[in-house]
Formats: structure tokens, sequence, C-alpha cells
């Protein structure tokens, strides 16, 4: 079985050095890059299954580094950075980031993190014995399999988080899911300082259904509960 491979990219050698003596304990093979422009070419000339990535870096932030990746790679991407203001881990996030956590951190609560995302997204990726259908509401059409989303034609270019979000949503029209189950189900582990992980995507995925110009709203909030989609 292949082992799963995980790219460290800190300035910090010693940050880099803590990380990798942890998960390399849980079995995993890891690189390290010590910034953004050297991961850039870690992950064109080798496989990469994980990025654990930090923001202020010389040559190429973290958040240009993100931005570079999800045009082209469908990887989990865990923000690790000393940025702990709630805008950075709002922007990190919108930028396709699947988690962000901050300086000092623990490399337990990191390693119990990789974990959870490896986990998601090995079983997201696993070959489907039962086709999930693809989902109409009169413009929008949702495709499980390709992972799309069209709005009247246009295509929506959402990240893998808002994507299971909506698809979450919309698979039970008027069901009120709560922003624990949400996060439980998107993010596939236990729900603790969620809350606002969740309302950021549901915001940015609002913004890109372009909800703001519409009366008709496809995400309902339902105030002191969740959330429902309006099918």
């Amino acid at each position: 079985m292949k082992r799963v491979s995980i790219l460290i990219t800190d300035d910090e050698q010693e940050i880099n050095d803590l990380i990798a003596i942890h998960l390399e304990k849980e079995g995993y093979h890891v690189l390290k890059a010590s910034n953004g422009k050297e991961a850039i070419h870690v992950i064109e000339t080798q496989v990469i299954d994980l990025l654990i990535l930090d923001i202020m870096m010389p040559k190429m932030d973290g958040y240009e580094v993100a931005r570079r990746i999800r045009d082209q790679y469908n990887m989990p991407i865990i923000f690790l950075s000393a940025k702990t203001s709630d805008f950075d881990k709002v922007h990190g996030l919108v930028i396709g980031a699947d988690d962000y956590m901050t300086k000092p951190f623990t490399p337990i609560e990191l390693v119990a993190r990789v974990n959870a995302q490896l986990r998601r997204f090995m079983k997201l990726n696993q070959p489907q014995t039962d086709n999930k259908l693809i989902l109409e509401f009169g413009g929008l059409v949702i495709s499980p399999e390709e992972r799309t989303v069209m709005l009247y034609g246009e295509n929506i270019e959402l990240t893998p988080k808002e994507f299971d979000i909506l698809y979450l949503l919309a698979s039970h029209p008027k069901k009120v899911y709560s922003v624990d189950n949400i996060f439980q189900q998107v993010w596939g582990e236990a729900y603790f300082e969620g809350g606002n992980t969740v309302m950021v995507h549901v915001r940015t995925l609002r913004k890109k259904l372009k909800e703001d110009n519409r009366k008709y709203k496809w995400i309902k909030t339902v105030w002191g509960v969740g959330y429902a989609f309006n099918g």
C-alpha cells in the first residue's frame, strides 16, 4: 500500500523538523520546503497527499501557494500560521484551505487534524458503488461525480468544502442542518470551534451563487438552528 506523503512548508526549520518527527511516528512520508516557491516545485515534481502551509514566508507567501495549488490540484491544505486574527482565518478558508491552525500549536492536535482531513479526503475519492444523483433545481445543476455546479448555464467555481456543504444541503431540501451537524459531516471530525468556519463557507457560497443579486435565496438561514436548502 502506498505511503501517504505530506509536505510541510515553513521558513522556520525547527517547526518543519518538529512536525516531521510526529508525522513520521504516524507512518507518513514527510517532505519539507522552506518557502512558497520550493513548495510549488515539490508539488509539481512529486505526488503530495496533504500540505501543511505557513503564510508568512519569503519568495512566495502561503496565500499565493494555496491559490496556485487550488487551480490544479485537489489535496487537503492546512494553514499553520502565527496570524491569529479572524480576518486571516477567514481569508485562508476562502482561498481554499481545509483547516487553519494558529501558532503556538500542539503537535498532537495537528496530527489529529491531519488524520481527519486525510480520512475525509480518501473517503470522498473512493470509487462509488452507488452513483449519486445529479441534483437539479431550476437553473441550478449540481453534479457530484464531476463535482461541478452550473447556475443558469454558468460554471460556478467552488472550493471542495463549499461544494460539500451545498451538496449536503441540496440532497435534502427543506431539511434544517445545525452548524455542528454540517461541520461533522463535511469536515469529518468532532465539532470544536467549527461554527465560524461553517458560517464563513456558507457566506462565500452564497456570494458565488449570486444570492446578493437575487430575491430568491438557495440557502435559507433558520435563526437559532442552522441552514436549509430552498429546493
